[in-house]
């Protein structure tokens, strides 16, 4: 029961952020700002929707020499969950880098200071 709990919470967790991350591809304003928020929603997310995932697992674990396919379940979504850790920010990355190398402007309000206009003048 108290393993139920404990994986809805980590699934609501996540999905939660699944819709903070849907909201802000739709209210940012630019490219950037846009894949920043599909990027951090998507990883956190993920890996709390497959950490309750893997939790729940644990539900009808008993011993090692029963359950043995349980625990390699557990570890496979364990490995998925690095695998994610790793390759979104990365894809991310890569993808606003591409961006950037194409000419894509960030918008920037005209009463704030251009910080990144300052930093691009140093290179």
């Amino acid at each position: 029961m108290i393993i139920t709990a404990i994986s809805v919470i980590f699934i609501l967790a996540g999905l939660i952020f699944f819709i903070g991350g849907a909201v802000g591809l739709i209210r940012f304003p630019d490219f950037y700002t846009r894949t920043h928020a599909a990027g951090k929603g998507d990883t956190l997310s993920s890996l709390l929707v497959i950490l309750g995932f893997a939790i729940y697992q644990l539900h009808d674990f008993e011993s090692l020499s029963h359950d043995w396919l349980t625990l390699l379940v557990i570890l496979k979504m364990l490995g998925i969950s690095v695998f994610i850790l790793i390759t979104s920010p990365t894809s991310t990355h890569a993808l606003m880098d591409a961006g950037w190398e194409d000419g894509t402007e960030p918008k920037i309000h005209r009463d704030r200071p251009n910080h990144l206009n300052d930093d691009c003048e140093k290179f």
